[in-house]
C-alpha cells in the first residue's frame, strides 16, 4: 500500500471517528428542564410552574365581538341580525359549509330527509316549518354551535363566520320553499309547476 493512500485512509478514519463522537453529544436531548410542578430554586416562590401572564389569549381564542361567536347579543338575546354583510360570497360559503355538514342530515333542500335520516338516523324537523322560518337567525348559530336534541355541536368543526354563512344559507333555502307567489313576476310564476290536482 502506497503512502499516499494509507494517508487518506487514516484521515478518512479520523474523520468518520470525530463525526461518531460529535453524533453521540446528548446536550440537546438532555436539556435542563423541569417537570410539571416541579420545584424550582430559581424562582423565589419555589414553583417550576409559572402563571400565564395577564390578558394572554390562546391562538384562534380571540373572542372580541360576542355576537359573531356565540349567536347572542351583549344582554344574552338571540341575534336577530347577521354580523356581517349577508352577500353572494356569503351565501356561497354556506352553500359549501352546509353540504358538507348540514345536508347528511337536513338534506340538500331542508326538509330534514337527508341520507343519514335515510338510513335510520332520528329526523330532525324540517326548516320550512313555521317555527324554524321566524326564529332570529342567531338561534340557527347557536344550534350549530350546541347543538339541539341529537344533534351535536359542531363548534369544533364550524367556525364562527361559517356558522353565520350556513345560518344565511338556510335563510336562503327557507326562502326559496317559501316565497310568496303573489310577489313572482308573470314570467316567474309562469315557470312555475301546476299544482297537484
Amino acid at each position: 500500500m502506497t503512502r499516499g493512500r494509507t494517508r487518506r485512509a487514516a484521515a478518512a478514519g479520523i474523520a468518520l471517528a470525530c463525526a461518531c463522537l460529535m453524533g453521540c453529544r446528548q446536550d440537546m436531548h438532555d436539556t435542563p428542564r423541569n417537570e410539571p410542578l416541579e420545584a424550582s430554586r430559581f424562582f423565589p416562590d419555589g414553583r417550576s410552574s409559572r402563571h400565564l401572564v395577564q390578558g394572554t389569549v390562546a391562538r384562534g381564542q380571540l373572542q372580541q365581538d360576542s355576537v359573531l361567536q356565540t349567536g347572542r347579543t351583549p344582554d344574552g338575546a338571540l341575534a336577530a341580525q347577521f354580523p356581517m354583510p349577508v352577500d353572494a360570497a356569503l351565501l356561497k360559503r354556506g352553500r359549501e359549509r352546509y353540504n358538507i355538514y348540514c345536508s347528511p342530515c337536513h338534506d340538500q333542500a331542508g326538509t330534514g330527509q337527508g341520507m343519514i335520516v335515510r338510513r335510520g338516523y332520528r329526523i330532525p324537523p324540517s326548516y320550512h316549518i313555521d317555527r324554524l322560518r321566524e326564529v332570529p337567525p342567531g338561534y340557527i348559530v347557536v344550534v350549530i354551535s350546541r347543538g339541539f336534541g341529537a344533534m351535536p355541536d359542531y363548534s369544533a368543526q364550524v367556525g364562527p363566520e361559517d356558522r353565520w354563512a350556513i345560518a344565511a344559507y338556510v335563510r336562503a333555502l327557507q326562502l326559496s320553499q317559501n316565497f310568496p307567489a303573489a310577489e313572482l313576476s308573470d314570467a316567474e310564476r309562469r315557470r312555475l309547476p301546476e299544482p297537484a290536482r
